[in-house]
């Protein structure tokens, strides 16, 4: 069941990924992990760069916030800082988007939030 999860999770990001690229996004980093959190997408457009965390499930949410709780949220913004400083883009606009996927048979359907969430 856990292998299923993760292989899941894994398509879902894939297809978020060719979403932000055909929206004309750069991928910068996938699964960038630091000791406190992990952001799955890391993705520019001229002077934005986005901070992506992709939810994907077989199944419609039902409440997304309680999906991407407070303290996650701290931690993506925690390695958001961290990927900053490491490749000095301090002279970019930030936000945080979360990718709700559903996938079921063969439909694909993302619900993607820009600012989902602030520091």
């Amino acid at each position: 069941m856990q292998i299923q999860r993760k292989s899941m999770g894994i398509d879902g990001e894939a297809h978020v990924v060719r979403y932000l690229a055909n929206r004309g996004f750069k991928i910068l980093a996938r699964n960038y992990a630091k000791v406190y959190g992990e952001i799955d997408i890391i993705a520019a457009k001229e002077d934005v760069i986005a901070f992506v965390e992709v939810k994907t499930r077989s199944y419609h949410y039902l409440n997304p916030e309680e999906i991407i709780t407070f303290a996650k949220q701290k931690k993506i913004i925690m390695t958001a800082h961290a990927f900053i400083t490491s490749h000095e883009y301090h002279d970019k606009t930030y936000r945080f988007d979360v990718a709700f996927v559903t996938l079921v048979d063969e439909t694909v359907k993302i619900e993607y939030i820009e600012n989902a969430f602030n520091q």
